[in-house]
């Protein structure tokens, strides 16, 4: 496995960086991408500019704004983010190599075969940078070594628009100076452990006797070392499984009127069954979540007598889940509505004409959606009603 030439692509700021295109006059200002602070909306994305100031991903737009308050903060724009993904993705895949997509910003690729056709990875990953920016505007970083672990915390290590190779045997060495919350997978609590060890960098956790850390992180502690040495051997996955489809909701005020709370529930539950007949999948349990304003978080699911993709049993069910587990006057802070275990088909009953048309209903509403966009038809009970509050769907982060 030592031979293989592994790449990590990752598009710098993304969702900021997609805005500063369309507006050349914020070019090099700081720009925050995410909802508005009384929405208690997060950061999705910032431009490098920002995060001189602090602010990163996942923090409250409130607290982004407070240490960067002359910056240009916009709401995100999923729509124009995926377009963007989309065309790049496509030409990373014009290069032959397997690829596995992490997000909508972020790719491995394995150009272990390929790489000799372009001259070489390093030649490789400068192509694949120049045209990403020629076609698009957009740049990346990536890093290049035998394995996945090295190769991404070569792509965060070359950020922005950096090209980083760490050849096959310089794993340890390129590692040892850098801190240990480098490492891939090693989250803040193991890295507080660590700091409380007196480990601060990698190369500390290299050299640490097993024996200690077992101590501490048992079984774990073998795993967290050839971490450190950069030891890997996962495989550049070309077709990730989906486990499951999930789509939520935060309010921008607590909510306790059930009948807005169901017709949210059956806003979210079109999008899951949208996201499932898109993928080609059916799920079997269907699951909620709600989020109490004490930010105490619970989650509700019932599992189906055959799998499903239909709009109207996913709603079914999720509104059985959310009448057990909301009594009146209770209010809602977060709604979410979630389909796991999940097959590429399902079983009809012989005489299930019901289904049947709730099938053909969704295909219609699909079709129409995919022709004329996710505004063209709304169900008669989603329209808008009198003093309806506002509500915000919450946006993937992106680095």
């Amino acid at each position: 496995m030592s031979n293989r030439i592994i790449l990590c692509l990752d598009l710098d700021a993304f969702y900021a960086s997609v805005e500063e295109l369309l507006h050349p006059e914020w070019r090099g200002q700081p720009i925050i991408v995410g909802a508005r602070p009384e929405e208690r909306g997060v950061v999705s994305s910032c431009s490098y500019a920002a995060r001189a100031f602090g602010v990163h991903s996942a923090m409250p737009m409130g607290r982004a704004l407070q240490l960067c308050p002359h910056a240009i903060a916009t709401p995100p724009r999923m729509d124009l983010y995926a377009d963007y993904s989309h065309r790049v993705m496509a030409m990373v895949r014009e290069y032959g190599c397997p690829m596995e997509r992490v997000s909508v910003d972020e790719v491995f690729l394995d150009a272990t075969e390929c790489a000799t056709s372009w001259g070489g990875a390093r030649a490789l990953a400068g192509e694949i940078k120049r045209r990403i920016y020629d076609e698009t505007g957009l740049r990346c970083t990536v890093g290049i070594a035998a394995n996945k672990l090295v190769a991404k915390i070569a792509c965060v290590h070359g950020k922005p628009d950096g090209l980083i190779e760490v050849p096959a045997g310089g794993e340890v060495a390129f590692l040892a100076p850098l801190p240990i919350s480098r490492l891939w997978g090693v989250g803040p609590k193991t890295t507080a452990r660590l700091d409380a060890l007196g480990l601060h960098t990698i190369g500390e956790l290299q050299q640490t006797p097993l024996v200690r850390l077992k101590v501490e992180f048992g079984l774990w502690a073998l795993e967290l070392q050839n971490k450190a040495r950069g030891l890997d051997v996962s495989l550049v996955e070309t077709e990730r499984e989906i486990k499951s489809i999930s789509r939520e909701t935060t309010f921008v005020k607590d909510v306790s009127d059930l009948g807005q709370l169901k017709r949210v529930l059956l806003s979210l539950s079109e999008q899951v069954g949208q996201d499932l007949r898109t993928e080609g999948l059916h799920a079997k349990t269907i699951a909620i979540k709600l989020r109490w304003p004490s930010f105490q978080t619970i989650t509700r699911q019932t599992t189906l007598s055959q799998p499903t993709d239909s709009t109207s049993d996913i709603y079914q069910a999720a509104v059985t889940l959310l009448a057990a587990a909301v009594k009146r006057g209770m209010h809602v802070r977060l709604l979410g509505v979630r389909a796991a275990n999940l097959t590429s088909g399902r079983q009809l009953g012989l005489f299930d004409t019901s289904s049947e048309k709730h099938a053909r209903l969704d295909q219609a509403v699909d079709d129409l959606r995919e022709r004329f966009g996710d505004k063209a038809i709304r169900r008669a009970s989603l329209a808008d009603k009198p003093g309806k509050q506002q509500r915000r769907r919450q946006p993937p982060h992106a680095g």
